[in-house]
């Protein structure tokens, strides 16, 4: 058993000091998606996020409102109450309170005493995305939610899913940033072999990482070879980019060819897939998945295929991710970590995202 010297530990674990984890502090000040367009209407939804609960609703004219889930009375979750028109009132005592958190009626007395009210959170929704700002509110700035123009164009088609992870958003944007692990993690869905050892390169802006892996000539897995028409192919290609966009979005987009055609009469498919990271604490996360592609746009059996395999390969992250958690959660005075030349772009990340909540923090 070969275990590192003593000042290799040390350095591990100084390095290892730097990057956010599990006990990182949230950071607030951000867009993060709430939830589905089509989960907001006039049945109270309740969610749990950034260790804070939210009730969302639509008005009457269709408008999301975000609330503090808890009357102000005695904390009765208003999720659990029903909408008076734009009013949510109370399931305990009554009490009535507007679309903008302040409190209207209070049943048992004639008057309602004035400044007494519950949080409200500025929402936003862009395509099928309901995103939602917990910190400050005056710097709920719309032009900071990332783009994704793909999610509105009609030239692509798109489906989604949602997966509670039993897990901390650290964890899964390293893992969206560490694509090595396709080749053994996904063995039976996503990956190939010769995945792991493919070259990448990388970009790391401050805020914004990116990681192309160009797997060139290869064989596809099903889920890409029977659905572009490339399969049993070893002259495919397969170029990936794994892009940090938020501390909530992460956007993996990837192109495949046949390479032993020439560029200019080759046929390119293209996919872009949304992971879109929302603690729910610091150690569960809502997993919401967009999955889109500019082919067989009207084809149902390649939509249900593609979808069917994509998210039995997300379930092997949520599930692989879990174990690892579990694991951390178990640590003890001996436990390091080690960093490979490949984990530039996750620790890049990391470094990031506990730099934003130490700034937050102040």
């Amino acid at each position: 058993m070969t275990i590192p010297v003593v000042n290799i530990i040390e350095a591990c674990r100084k390095a290892s000091d730097k990057m956010a984890n599990k006990d990182t502090p949230l950071i607030l000040n951000e867009w993060y998606v709430a939830a589905f367009k089509d989960e907001v209407g006039r049945e109270l939804l309740a969610r749990k996020i950034l260790n804070k609960r939210v009730v969302m609703y639509r008005t009457l004219d269709g408008a999301p409102i975000a609330l503090e889930d808890r009357c102000a009375h005695r904390s009765f979750p208003l999720s659990k109450s029903h909408l008076d028109g734009d009013n949510i009132i109370c399931g305990y005592h009554g009490f009535k309170y507007n679309c903008t958190g302040d409190l209207v009626e209070i049943p048992s007395q004639s008057k309602c005493p004035h400044g007494i009210g519950i949080k409200t959170y500025k929402l936003a929704e862009t395509g099928p995305l309901v995103w939602i700002w917990l910190g400050d509110q005056s710097l709920a700035d719309e032009s900071k939610i990332p783009h994704l123009p793909w999610l509105e164009n009609s030239n692509w088609a798109c489906t989604s899913g949602y997966f509670f992870h039993p897990g901390n958003y650290v964890s899964m944007h390293e893992n969206l940033m560490d694509l090595t692990h396709l080749t053994f993690l996904h063995a039976a869905t996503i990956g190939t072999p010769d995945y792991a050892s493919a070259p990448y390169k990388t970009e790391l802006k401050d805020g914004h990482y990116k990681l192309i892996r160009e797997v060139v000539p290869t064989t596809l897995s099903p889920v890409w070879g029977q659905t572009t028409g490339l399969a049993g192919k070893d002259t495919a290609a397969r170029i990936a980019t794994s892009e940090f966009l938020s501390p909530g979005l992460h956007q993996v987009s990837v192109k495949f060819y046949d390479s032993a055609l020439d560029e200019e009469t080759r046929e390119n498919y293209k996919i872009h897939t949304a992971h879109i990271l929302t603690p729910e604490t610091n150690n569960t996360m809502h997993y919401f998945i967009v999955h889109g592609r500019d082919f067989a746009l009207n084809d149902e059996h390649i939509e249900r295929f593609m979808h069917e395999q994509l998210f039995a390969a997300f379930q092997e992250d949520v599930e692989g991710l879990g174990a690892l958690e579990a694991i951390l959660d178990d640590q003890d005075e001996h436990h390091f970590e080690i960093s490979v030349a490949s984990d530039s772009p996750a620790v890049a990340t990391r470094i990031y995202l506990k730099k934003r909540a130490e700034q937050e923090k102040g």
